[in-house]
């Protein structure tokens, strides 16, 4: 599925830095804690960021072989070698509508 979104961190980056700073500069019970609860968080980041990634490769792999099968069918002299790149993008953008509509 294609994403419109850009990727942003889903958590303050920074306060997990604070948190594992603290914990190593105090070593407080209270603090080790607080440093361990992000991880769960940034195990959700990580798969998130994971996905995101292999969304990304898997349009990036269509639109190059949608070219590669453009190059093809213009050497080959087809009347419209253009509808592999054409298809491509209309899917592309119909997938970033849907998924633009189910984010609102």
């Amino acid at each position: 599925m294609t994403t419109q979104h850009p990727f942003r961190p889903t958590l303050d980056l920074e306060a997990v830095h604070n948190h594992v700073r603290t914990a190593l500069r105090y070593r407080t019970p209270a603090a080790v804690w607080t440093a361990i609860a992000d991880i769960p968080l940034l195990l959700a980041e990580l798969e998130r960021t994971a996905t995101l990634i292999a969304n990304v490769r898997t349009d990036f792999a269509n639109l190059l072989a949608a070219a590669r099968a453009t190059l093809a069918a213009n050497d080959e002299g087809e009347l419209d070698p253009l509808y592999y790149l054409r298809d491509e993008v209309a899917a592309h953008d119909s997938a970033a509508a849907s998924t633009e509509r189910s984010t609102r």
